[in-house]
């Protein structure tokens, strides 16, 4: 059979799979991690505003202020544990104190850009009414600060633990010794690779 009409080998796979295309793995992996994040964020929202409630209608009927701060608290560490375990589980630190408290601090920061956002449409854009409010707080602040969260989370709280130095890392110190022992070279053809040998006298 003449060479140019050899059949190619692994070309029906390749057709296959043109005809059939599949999204890369990291793609859907990225979506379901978005699709936990929100989950997670939606389950300590109905916390934060159970909890409030709960703590208004029975222990701090009177102390609005007390309430929200212990409900904001219990939807943090549902958060915290939500993302831990479920969203980032590969990315989990053992550091866990160092990880929750990296966890609040961006939390706060994500409160800062809320109330940032009412701040600028309160106070210097003059849009004072309910509405407008909640429109800056709970809806623009609410979109960016989670934006905010996603990727300090991702990139801050949940990027694993650093990586140990082990054995197979470092350099083997015998083949070091070998090459600082190992006899040099010389660039003279009369000597190179000549062994040496030692001259007895003879009696």
């Amino acid at each position: 059979m003449p060479e140019s009409e050899a059949p190619v080998q692994g070309a029906r796979p390749d057709r296959a799979a043109s005809t059939n295309p599949r999204p890369p793995l990291r793609l859907v992996a990225r979506v379901r991690e978005l699709a936990t994040f929100g989950l997670v964020g939606g389950i300590a929202f109905v916390v934060d505003v159970g909890v409030y409630n709960l703590l208004r209608a029975t222990l701090l009927d009177d102390k609005p202020i007390g309430a929200k701060v212990i409900s904001v608290l219990v939807a943090t560490a549902v958060a915290w544990l939500g993302n831990r375990y479920l969203t980032f589980r590969e990315g989990r630190n053992q550091a866990v104190v160092r990880e929750a408290v990296t966890f609040g601090l961006v939390n706060v920061g994500g409160l800062l850009i809320a109330s940032a956002c009412l701040f600028v449409s309160h106070y210097l854009l003059g849009f004072t009414s309910q509405l407008a409010d909640n429109v800056a707080a709970n809806g623009i602040g609410l979109v960016l600060g989670t934006a905010f969260r996603y990727v300090a989370y991702r990139h801050l709280v949940f990027r694993g633990s650093p990586a140990v130095t082990t054995p197979a890392d470092t350099p083997d110190e015998s083949a070091e010794l070998a090459t600082v022992t190992a006899p040099a070279r010389t660039d003279d053809p009369t000597r190179q690779n000549t062994p040496q040998t030692h001259l007895h006298p003879t009696h």
